[in-house]
């Protein structure tokens, strides 16, 4: 079957995601990266293969073409009109999800991963950003990137701000760690922003997740279900955490949205170009900090949480977050999730390539 290659939605360090468009009028997106480095991508591929839920991003197969003398591989999935939930929340100036929204949103999520999970897959990266959204009220997981089987041993992936405690700590990755990472995203969800929104560096996310009691606030604005969902996704002892199956059965995602109620708390999905925005430079940080007798007074207390205001936690702690993705190098907890955004500003964007599927 021949596709043609649109709009380029978004790129990141090696990946692109465009849209396409069959011959017999079939629009999808398709995401490419150089074959050489397609490792994340070919996992993705695998997992997304296996798994058909309304509830998952659908995959609808892959190819490898030739493309200005470099073989790049391609994997073509739904296009999502509406982009992510954080890409609907950049929409309306950063202001979070009302409660019928993320009730809505919340249950479709949950559904999804006790699919994901009856099928032994940990997802290992749910966030707002892996939330994608379509026709207004209805959302799909996606990008399966740093997904795992779970009884299969491997490096800790995902993104700081969502990691479980027992992650952190570098012990374990299992079905819990996606639920701690839901609760995180109900936050998100709600507020607009990062679940730990005093914390702005990673090192000082992962310590306080690590080795603090500490777990995220949890809005007033969120309804007194809605807290108790997230409450029982907070847990820190893995073992005591609420378990999928546990909470898809909750008050908060039993509760049913009619078409009234989609009309008042959906908004309209623009469908032109979604967007898709993530620091690509947060690590960075670790690699220009150096000790010196002014670096813990130069940083506030609020952004870096210290034992004693010694330096040597930080490098301690650098290397020990480096051990546990076991490469000398900082690990990329994005897992190819680093979209840059591309705008359409009504110029058609990007080039049109032919290919055969």
């Amino acid at each position: 079957m021949e596709w043609t290659r649109g709009l380029v939605l978004g790129r990141g360090s090696s990946a692109t995601v465009s849209t396409a468009t069959s011959t017999s009028g079939d629009v999808f997106a398709v995401k490419s990266v150089e074959f050489s480095k397609s490792q994340s991508l070919q996992k993705e591929q695998h997992f997304l293969s296996i798994l058909k839920s309304p509830y998952v991003v659908s995959y609808k197969g892959y190819d490898i073409t030739n493309e200005e003398n470099k073989m790049v591989y391609n994997i073509f999935i739904d296009y999502m009109s509406g982009g992510s939930i954080i890409d609907l929340i950049n929409r309306r100036n950063g202001r979070g999800l009302n409660n019928f929204e993320l009730a809505n949103y919340t249950r479709q999520i949950v559904k999804g991963l006790e699919y994901i999970h009856s099928n032994g897959i940990v997802h290992c990266d749910i966030k707002g950003r892996n939330i994608m959204v379509q026709d207004g009220f209805v959302v799909k997981i996606g990008d399966f990137g740093c997904a795992k089987w779970a009884h299969q041993a491997s490096h800790i992936s995902g993104t700081p701000m969502f990691m479980a405690p027992e992650v952190a700590r570098g012990e374990e990755q299992l079905f819990p760690a996606d639920i701690w990472a839901l609760g995180c995203t109900v936050i998100e969800m709600a507020t607009g922003g990062s679940p730990w929104p005093n914390v702005d560096n990673p090192v000082s996310v992962l310590y306080r997740i690590a080795f603090s009691d500490e777990i995220p606030t949890i809005p007033d604005s969120i309804s007194e279900q809605g807290r108790d969902f997230v409450s029982k996704c907070l847990i820190r002892d893995p073992k005591q955490r609420w378990t999928v199956k546990q909470l898809v059965e909750h008050p908060f995602v039993q509760q049913q949205l009619d078409e009234n109620s989609k009309e008042i708390c959906c908004e309209k999905i623009r469908t032109d170009s979604p967007t898709s925005i993530l620091e690509q430079d947060v690590w960075n940080w670790m690699e220009e900090t150096s000790p010196s007798s002014s670096s813990s007074s130069s940083l506030s207390s609020s952004s870096v949480l210290w034992v004693g205001d010694d330096f040597g936690e930080l490098k301690s702690l650098r290397q020990r977050i480096k051990q546990l993705a076991g490469k000398s190098e900082m690990p990329n907890w994005g897992c190819e999730n680093e979209w840059m955004t591309i705008r359409n500003n009504g110029g058609g964007l990007g080039h049109e390539w032919r290919r055969r599927l």
